[in-house]
């Protein structure tokens, strides 16, 4: 059964990544606005994403975490070329090393985590207050884009998208593991936190991908999502944290990977599409004049009056 959970993990990592490059491609065209909505294809990238998010959670129920994660986090590795696919271009040598980076470095940091088996519980206080961090560092994130440019903006806006998208997978997995069979925890404000802080994530990530650096877009989000989540699980649910002196080496040499292959994929050129070739300007031709009309015959005019009155001249000579 671990080989199906396995397989259907990497459809949801296809599909997932599928969805996030389709929708990049309407957001650099159309902005981070809501002209999104009137886009097919928009819509068509948010359906593959979601499906593709449901099949990863299938997988965990026929694979273990550490079988399924792994592939999860090869998005990255798939996303990329299938965004350059949509500019009808090659992948770029410096973005296949940089997500190939990414995934192998946050991948292995996250296998540094130790595994857990805690009942997550999280009082209304810590909500708010987890709700109230969140809110700040994506106040201060979007502050912070708007007086920068290039690949940073994109950085700094998809941290924004990260730890919203964080707060939606501790708000699951305090409602998740915490039912226990009863269904009626469900009836919480944290369930009506979960759309609301799910669209502010998905409208933070339209900004970063509307940027056009869809790779360090990307990879910003695989970041800070799960060490956000983790954290998150440290401090609020009583999770682990990796306290072993002989994992900090590998843990800084993961950092360093994560971190060295982030910032390849930010010396990147931004994607745009190719503008349309401007029409050159026809001038009008004026319409041939016919031949009868443009050659024309004077006949000379003879005064019958002038004709017939005697000439002075000879008059006077008489």
């Amino acid at each position: 059964m671990t080989w199906v959970g396995m397989l259907i993990a990497l459809a949801g990592a296809l599909g997932y990544a599928l969805g996030a490059a389709l929708q990049q491609y309407e957001a650099v065209a159309e902005g981070a606005s809501l002209r999104l909505v009137k886009r097919p294809r928009w819509w068509i990238g948010g359906a593959i994403s979601f499906t593709g998010a449901c099949l990863h959670a299938v997988a965990l129920s026929f694979a273990p975490l550490v079988a399924v994660q792994p592939i999860s986090v090869a998005t990255l590795v798939f996303a990329v070329p299938l965004a350059a696919f949509m500019y009808g271009r090659k992948p770029y040598k410096g973005e296949i090393i940089g997500s190939v980076a990414v995934a192998v470095g946050l991948l292995w940091l996250m296998l540094l985590v130790p595994s857990h088996n805690v009942t997550p519980r999280l009082g209304d206080g810590a909500a708010l207050g987890f709700v109230a961090v969140i809110a700040v560092i994506t106040l201060a994130t979007q502050f912070a884009a708007s007086r920068v440019h290039g690949s940073a903006k994109a950085l700094l806006l998809a941290a924004s998208a990260g730890v919203a998208t964080a707060s939606v997978s501790t708000f699951v997995r305090v409602v998740g593991g915490g039912m226990q069979g009863d269904w009626g925890r469900l009836i919480h404000w944290f369930s009506l936190a979960i759309p609301v802080l799910l669209i502010c994530a998905t409208v933070l990530l339209q900004r970063s991908y509307a940027v056009g650096y869809f790779g360090i877009a990307y990879a910003g989000v695989q970041v800070i999502d799960p060490i956000t989540s983790v954290l998150a699980g440290a401090i609020l649910l009583g999770e682990p944290l990796p306290t072993n002196p002989s994992t900090a080496i590998p843990a800084l040499l993961a950092a360093a990977l994560t971190i060295g292959g982030t910032i390849t994929l930010g010396r990147l050129a931004p994607d745009h599409h190719a503008a349309p070739a401007p029409a050159k300007a026809v001038r009008p031709v004026k319409p041939a004049v016919p031949l009868e009309r443009k050659i024309t015959v004077s006949s000379p005019t003879v005064d019958a009056s002038a004709a017939s009155r005697p000439s002075t001249a000879t008059s006077d000579l008489g």
